[in-house]
C-alpha cells in the first residue's frame, strides 16, 4: 500500500529542485502541511540512521537528497560535473552582496574599489544574483540581492546560514601584513554614495 512517505520519498528522489512543503502539498494535497513535515522529518531521520549513499537536507527553504560529502571524490569521477567557476571579483562581489543585500551597485564599487558593472551581470546570468527593485533616493538605482539558486549552490538552508565574518577570519587564519579583509557586515548604511549606478 502506497504511504504518504512513500510518495513524498519518490517526489523528492525525482526533483532536480528543492521541494517546499507547500509545493509537496500541491501535488499530495489529502496530506496536511502537519503530515506532509512529520513524512519529511521521518525520512530525514531514516537516511541519517542508515548512513547510505544519500541524505535528505533543507536547503533553499525546501528538501532535497544529497549525496554525503565524504563521497564527493567517487562522485565526480562518474559524473566530472562543469564546476561553476567565479573569479575572485565574482566571489568578491557576490559575498558584498550576499552580506549587506539590498545593496546598490554604488554601494559594491565602494567597497571593492573598482567597476563592478560587468561582475554584476555575469552574475545575474547565471542567476546567483537579482534585481530587488530600486532604491527610493535620486537617480533610483538598481539594488541587488541572492537568489534561490545561490542558496541550492552552496547548499545553505537560508541566508542565516552564512558564515559570520568570525568564522571566515577563523577559517582563513591570521591575516598577512598589509592584507585588508573585505567589510562584509550587513549594515547597508556604510559605504553609501550617491552615484547613480544600475
Amino acid at each position: 500500500m502506497t504511504t504518504t512517505q512513500s510518495i513524498i520519498e519518490s517526489l523528492l528522489f525525482v526533483s532536480d529542485t528543492p521541494l517546499t512543503v507547500e509545493r509537496i502539498q500541491k501535488v499530495l494535497p489529502e496530506a496536511d502541511k502537519e503530515t506532509i513535515k512529520a513524512a519529511l522529518q521521518h525520512i530525514q531521520a531514516e537516511f541519517d540512521r542508515r548512513e547510505g549513499g544519500m541524505v535528505l537536507r533543507e536547503v533553499a527553504g525546501g528538501y532535497q537528497f544529497r549525496t554525503p560529502e565524504p563521497h564527493k571524490k567517487w562522485i565526480q569521477r562518474l559524473v566530472q560535473p562543469g564546476a561553476m567557476r567565479l573569479s575572485k571579483a565574482a566571489l568578491e562581489t557576490l559575498a558584498i552582496i550576499a552580506y549587506r543585500q539590498p545593496v546598490m551597485r554604488s554601494e559594491i564599487e565602494h567597497i571593492r574599489g573598482v567597476n563592478s558593472g560587468a561582475t554584476i551581470r555575469m552574475l545575474l546570468d547565471r542567476k546567483l544574483v537579482r534585481s530587488l527593485g530600486r532604491r527610493e533616493i535620486p537617480g533610483r538605482p538598481l539594488v541587488y540581492g541572492t537568489t534561490r539558486k545561490f542558496l541550492e549552490t552552496f547548499d545553505l538552508k537560508d541566508l542565516k546560514d552564512l558564515p559570520t565574518p568570525a568564522d571566515i577570519d577563523e577559517a582563513q587564519g591570521p591575516s598577512k601584513p598589509g592584507e585588508q579583509a573585505l567589510p562584509l557586515n550587513t549594515d547597508t548604511r556604510e559605504g553609501t554614495d550617491s552615484k547613480n549606478n544600475t
